[in-house]
């Protein structure tokens, strides 16, 4: 598995969620909602300085974005990109 970020999603989380370099965001499995891959099942991210169990992990401007190895199942046979969607204004996953 590997995680993919586009500048522009990266661009998101400098601005809206107020990233700066050094800091760590971690993709975990929630228990709601849905996603492509399952139903039931989607992802939420939290600012997480711990990524020792990363499955997973980019570093892009200093800044880590990761998986652990416990929420890996979620993409079995999946890489994650994340994506901006301009006319939602938030970012998005896809899988491939």
């Amino acid at each position: 598995m590997e995680i993919h970020i586009t500048d522009e999603a990266l661009n998101w989380f400098k601005e809206e969620v107020d990233l700066e370099a050094g800091d760590k965001i971690n993709f975990f499995v929630q228990t709601y909602g849905s996603s492509k891959l399952h139903d039931n099942f989607m992802l939420g991210f939290k600012f997480d300085p711990n990524d020792k169990e990363a499955a997973a992990e980019i570093t892009v401007e200093d800044i880590s974005f990761y998986v652990n190895e416990s929420d890996e199942w979620f993409f079995k046979g999946y890489d994650l990109y994340i994506e901006y969607d301009q006319e939602k204004d938030e970012i998005d996953y896809d899988f491939k």
